[in-house]
């Protein structure tokens, strides 16, 4: 897929947030999170329900950029031995958000011959609508995976989330081209509240992923495939970040996550997909997020 056009259009997108003036942004609160409520509290009127409401009725884009140490998604080390660069950009109204999402590798490999160069290697494309009833938030949508060297992933995805203790969510996907299976993610996450506004982010998940094609089999110690398409527990993560806001537009998060294999299926399984061959992975870096 020719990605030339898509790749312009987002660096154009992220140079402009981040060059403008931030004293002509008019900046809105962030919408609720995935299960939290929207009832109004104690003692607040009409006037201040429809004044809130026109706020939520108001469009709003987000962006952010991620530098880290690797690229990992779900248990697989997709960079080796180079940092990369994650710009994103959503656009949110109404419950229904469109975002862009690319990954730039610093030091890109295709081949153990050929030479390290900086590389802009995928993007992503998801539209989603999320709605809260109460203490129970429902995120639904379609993801749209653009790589290069790969067949391109469509996904379908449904999210339940509670707005509880440790805010548990399960997340369910379906693959639905070349590369069709289910993946789940029970994730849970916590936050702790610091002075000046900063939060101190707790998360974890795991997962579970169902394959009903061929390229993705079960794999022998020595990383030699079976005759098994690939069924049970993948892989794990845990995650600490430092929510940290700034010039009231502006939140910089820096943060380390351990991604780890649940089964020894998974184990070969993640090490034959990763570029560095390895299952672990500790990984970190630091994002910078802007929303008006």
């Amino acid at each position: 897929m020719k990605i030339t056009i898509i790749k312009a259009g987002i660096v154009f997108i992220m140079l402009a947030l981040i060059l403008v003036p931030s004293n002509i942004l008019a900046v809105e609160e962030k919408p609720p999170a995935l299960g939290a409520g929207t009832t109004l509290a104690p003692g607040e009127g009409t006037t201040v329900a429809t004044a809130d409401q026109d706020e939520e009725d108001r469009p709003e884009l987000s962006a952010d950029v991620a530098l880290l140490s690797q690229y990992v998604w779900r248990g697989w080390g997709l960079s080796k031995d180079s940092f990369v660069i994650q710009p994103s950009v959503t656009a949110s109204y109404k419950g229904f958000s469109l975002n862009l999402w690319g990954n730039m590798d610093t030091s890109f490999q295709g081949t153990e011959d050929s030479e390290k160069k900086f590389k802009w290697n995928e993007t992503d494309l998801t539209f989603s609508y999320d709605h809260s009833f109460g203490m129970v938030g429902l995120e639904g949508g379609f993801l749209y995976y653009a790589v290069d060297g790969m067949d391109d992933w469509k996904e379908f995805y449904l999210s339940l989330g509670l707005d509880t203790i440790l805010a548990p969510t399960v997340t369910v996907y379906r693959e639905i081209s070349k590369n069709q299976g289910w993946y789940v993610n029970l994730g849970i996450s916590h936050s702790f509240e610091l002075p000046h506004e900063i939060t101190l982010d707790l998360g974890g998940y795991v997962s579970y992923w169902k394959s009903d094609n061929d390229n993705m089999m079960e794999r022998n110690s020595d990383l030699s495939p079976t005759t098994k398409r690939f069924s049970g527990l993948h892989d794990g993560l845990l995650s600490v970040g430092l929510n940290i806001p700034f010039w009231k537009y502006f939140t910089v998060t820096p943060s380390i996550a351990y991604a780890f294999p649940l089964s020894h299926a998974a184990d070969n399984e993640m090490q034959y997909n990763s570029l560095d061959e390895k299952a672990n992975h500790v990984f970190g870096g630091v994002t910078l997020s802007m929303v008006f």
